[in-house]
């Protein structure tokens, strides 16, 4: 599902009006109309039915005039509060306006703070307020009487339905730009836009609906429209049932190089995540003192020796070893928790040439890239980079401040520029590809926060990897499952005592849920 802008769906509304025929009068009908039955299934369990709708006098003002229509003809009496006069509204809200005057709906002209003060008395008596004030093309912040009507809004224990993004927002920002409606409830008019979906902003959006107002699909096909949300239907092929007639060698051999003493757990994790989503072998290569703490974590991990440092690193005279354990492998992860000891930056700075598999660069394995950034010209052709935000501000030498505030412009931009697939990982996490599409993943919570989870990712990453031979796929997928582990994992643990293991430990149910809907998706009467 396409994210777009506010220019974006402004061009897509002028393409189905002009190019497509249908008329402005209708998409916004099809929005009240949308909006008015999600009501219908909320107005139950308020308390009372006292509904108000604040529109203000653009479209967003009109698809509320809508909603009080559909409301009236329903036997129930909406009052609007028009944040402006009658006369100042025109084309398509104008229509409705004038419509829902005709049948009797109540309607204030609110034209100063003074009118909204004598007037407040409806906000705070209201069960459901419908924000239908500001659409999604807001670029500056709430002033004035807008801000007062915001402000009160938020004061009231009114359940609160946005109509396409709480007032107050800017679509094409996920910072908040002043102050904006908190919504329980948005409902946004044909595509998620960029404020429903990242933090902080959509942390004012409350639940999302897309609510279909008949804008042809292909529409949203446009090449340049890169960015997306990602959709449970489209991953569900990585989780179709295996033929009967498979055996391990099918889903590939996995080399993992990790570990350093004091770090052995990062190896053990992303192993045992790389095996319980099906990889058919995982081998571990890490410092030879480490290999017994490796080995013990999982009698089903296959492990192998590397040549140390006195400070039980991976040293750089293994490289011969790790040449030759290579061979015969499907893919490669390397990183979790092999520090970035001098010798073993030189380990992976000269074995990084050599690598013909696809691999997986994970936590120190990105750290020694930011130590040596020459080596990012010599990655494999393909190449999955698994940073959180501060291993890739030091990829790229910014603040992390940096990172985080321009996210959406740098993640896929590096992922462009060095032809790689980046998951810059966090709440919302981002999946890019070297095309420049950018995904945005919508499971996960924040009880994931904590040491081992990344390690998890990379090790279901890898073993996607050789199981897709896909590379966008792969990632996509198991970020996904990922997130969908953790908000079954924080069912039973809760958020503070969450921990990376409990991932692991909740990977089958995960695994089931996606097999069970791809199996429906296959067979659909199944269900019956």
């Amino acid at each position: 599902m396409k994210i777009l802008t506010s220019a974006e769906m402004k061009e897509i509304d002028r393409q189905a009006i002009e190019e497509v025929g249908i008329p402005g009068s209708v998409l916004m009908e099809n929005a009240g109309l949308q909006i008015f039955r999600l009501l219908q299934t909320i107005l139950p369990y308020c308390d009372g039915d006292k509904i108000v709708i604040v529109a203000g006098k653009g479209n967003n003002g009109g698809d509320g005039l809508v909603i009080a229509r559909h409301l009236w003809n329903h036997g129930m009496v909406p009052q609007v509060i028009l944040l402006a006069a009658k006369d100042e509204i025109r084309g398509d809200a104008e229509i409705n306006l004038r419509i829902a005057e005709k049948i009797g709906v109540p309607i204030a002209e609110v034209k100063s703070e003074a009118d909204w003060n004598a007037r407040k008395k409806l906000i705070k008596e209201a069960s459901v307020i419908v924000d239908a004030i500001f659409g999604t093309g807001l670029v500056k912040p709430a002033e004035g009487l807008y801000a007062k009507a915001v402000e009160d809004i938020n004061r009231t224990d009114a359940f609160k339905l946005a109509v396409d993004i709480p007032s107050g927002l800017s679509s094409d920002s996920f910072e908040i730009i002043g102050p904006a409606v908190v919504a329980d409830v948005t409902v946004t008019l044909a595509a998620p836009k960029i404020a429903h979906v990242l933090p902080p902003a959509e942390r004012w959006v409350g639940e999302l609906v897309v609510a279909d107002i008949s804008i042809p699909p292909q529409l949203f096909d446009a090449h340049h429209l890169k960015l997306e949300l990602t959709e449970k239907r489209g991953l569900l092929r990585s989780f179709e049932k295996r033929q009967k007639d498979s055996h391990k060698g099918t889903y590939g051999h996995l080399f993992i190089i990790a570990g350093s003493i004091g770090k052995t757990g990062a190896a053990v994790m992303a192993a045992k995540a790389a095996l319980k989503t099906g990889a058919g072998l995982v081998t571990v290569g890490t410092p030879q003192s480490c290999l017994p703490l490796v080995a013990r974590g999982m009698v089903e991990l296959m492990t192998e020796p590397l040549e140390e440092t006195e400070e039980k690193t991976i040293a750089a005279g293994t490289l011969p070893r790790a040449r030759s354990l290579l061979k015969g492998k499907d893919a490669l992860l390397i990183g979790p928790g092999i520090s970035t000891h001098s010798s073993t930056a030189e380990f992976l700075a000269k074995l990084m040439p050599e690598i013909k598999l696809p691999v997986v660069i994970d936590a120190d394995g990105l750290n020694i890239l930011s130590m040596k950034p020459e080596l990012l010209k010599r990655l494999p052709k393909t190449a999955i980079l698994t940073p959180h935000p501060g291993e890739f501000a030091r990829l790229l030498g910014l603040s992390l401040r940096d990172v985080i505030k321009r996210k959406l412009e740098l993640a896929p931009a590096f992922a462009r520029e060095r032809g790689v697939y980046l998951v810059l990982k966090g709440y919302r996490t981002l999946v890019c590809a070297p095309d420049g599409r950018t995904f945005v993943n919508p499971t996960g919570n924040p009880g994931m926060a904590t040491g081992g989870s990344g390690d998890v990712l990379s090790g279901m990453i890898a073993s996607f990897l050789m199981q897709d031979k896909d590379a966008l796929q792969a990632a996509l997928a198991a970020v996904y499952l990922h997130g969908l582990s953790g908000d079954l994992a924080v069912e039973k643990t809760g958020e503070r005592a969450l921990v990376a293991g409990d991932l692991i430990r909740f990977l089958p149910a995960a695994l089931k849920t996606m097999e069970d809907e791809a199996r429906e998706e296959e067979f659909p009467l199944a269900r019956i």
